[in-house]
């Protein structure tokens, strides 16, 4: 039977997540870029939205979570094609911390359709400014299905190659964060830098604090959520989302301080998106400490890699996803394998009744796992977008032309004015 509570908490869950999308994640990025630009943000967050959300529950879906699969381990068949074969009072066969009180399957697919959603909307942040309307578009409907769908089915589905093997990723580490970040890594680099590119201070710091506030608030449904149950363990997460987050904002914040005199408004948005990002696939598995300390390694370290190594090597991710997402969804996933603290998950029967349980508890195997799984989600992220890229580059084309790039994306992709004057 259907849990009414649970189901109530996963449906909330997945709209706190198309919350994150749109407007917040919209509203974060759209602050960072030029007002030229600033509808052309928003409108691949949107689209992202979209395209999407029709692609997973044609395809999308079957093909990560079926357990028929078409390559063992790796992507799933056309079992749930167009959702064929699920009722609305289906039970989902996907429960994590409450398996004798499920939610329906419809809920399931919607919650995971929102992970699916957000994923591309956030590499969108290091080709801002540049990038052909058309060509993102195409880019994200191939880049679900060769790159996303994959690490979905291989981290999450039962049959997949690393849940087999026990990888702890709770809410998306390696699905979501590694796999933007380091697909954003690849796109910045094949792209190229903005023309007559110059320090410009965002256009409107604002939206900024508005959209990492809002996506804060949304992450309480990514990662809470994820437990599939309106539970303790929901409690915990929720707490050591809020926890991370706090901590990582608090070190950027205090560097800004320290290093250049001042503490930032950009400074404490970006390190609590960092702190976020690095809690995602430990939320479930880790206590007050374990999640203290990835909030204070994510605020220093991907501090280190926006302000200081983005530079010195000069590549333009232009909104910082590989910088916060990527490194610290890294930094995230092998955390997990060293702080996961089995007393956390046991009282829920989960990994057999014993707890998931990470090195410094005992278990050295756990970090193997999760390293194996972060190394195989980078290069899979970069490699896959990385040809992709080279496709679209030869056949339809990437980037606006100068000409078009100096006017602005709003105007000569969409036709708008983010802000006009009324005489």
């Amino acid at each position: 039977m259907i849990n009414n509570a649970n189901n109530a908490w996963v449906l909330l869950s997945a709209a706190l997540i198309l919350f994150m999308t749109v407007p917040a994640l919209g509203l974060f990025y759209g602050g960072l870029v030029k007002r030229k630009n600033v509808l052309s943000v928003l409108m691949q967050s949107f689209a992202s939205l979209i395209v999407v959300s029709l692609l997973w529950v044609i395809v999308g879906y079957s093909l990560a979570f079926s357990p028929t699969e078409l390559i063992p381990g790796v992507i799933g068949d056309f079992r749930w094609f167009f959702l064929n074969g699920i009722a609305p009072n289906d039970p989902s066969p996907y429960t994590v911390s409450a398996p004798n009180a499920p939610v329906a399957h419809l809920s399931f697919v919607l919650f995971q359709c929102m992970f699916a959603v957000i994923t591309p909307a956030v590499v969108s942040g290091a080709v801002a400014e540049r990038m052909k309307f058309s060509s993102f578009l195409a880019f994200s409907v191939i880049w679900l299905f060769v790159v996303y769908i994959p690490l979905a089915h291989m981290a999450w589905s039962r049959n997949g190659l690393f849940a087999k093997m026990g990888l702890m990723d709770y809410a998306g580490g390696t699905v979501v964060e590694i796999n933007s970040g380091f697909s954003a890594l690849a796109a910045a680099l094949l792209l190229g830098r903005r023309t007559k590119l110059k320090p410009v201070p965002p256009h409107n710091l604002t939206f900024t604090l508005t959209g990492a506030a809002m996506l804060w608030f949304g992450w309480f449904g990514f990662n809470a959520g994820s437990g599939l149950a309106a539970d303790g363990l929901a409690s915990s997460a929720v707490l050591m989302t809020n926890t991370a987050a706090a901590a990582a904002a608090l070190v950027w914040a205090g560097l800004d301080w320290f290093l250049q005199k001042k503490p930032t408004i950009l400074g404490a948005a970006s390190g609590a998106v960092a702190g976020l990002v690095v809690i995602t696939p430990a939320a479930g598995f880790v206590s007050l400490p374990g999640a203290l300390l990835l909030g204070f390694a994510a605020g220093a370290v991907c501090y280190v890699f926006v302000v200081v190594i983005k530079n010195k090597l000069g590549y333009d991710d232009s909104l910082d996803a590989f910088g916060v997402h990527g490194i610290a969804g890294v930094l995230g996933t092998v955390g997990t394998g060293l702080f996961a603290a089995p007393f956390i998950t046991r009282p829920f029967g989960m990994n057999n009744g014993n707890g998931f349980t990470g090195l410094f508890f005992g278990n050295p195997s756990a970090l193997g796992v999760q390293v194996l799984a972060t190394f195989t989600a980078m290069l899979w992220a970069f490699a896959g977008t990385f040809v992709i890229f080279l496709v679209l580059k030869k056949t339809m084309g990437l980037r606006v032309t100068p000409k078009e790039e100096a006017i602005g994306l709003d105007i000569t992709q969409h036709n708008e004015r983010a802000y006009t004057v009324i005489e």
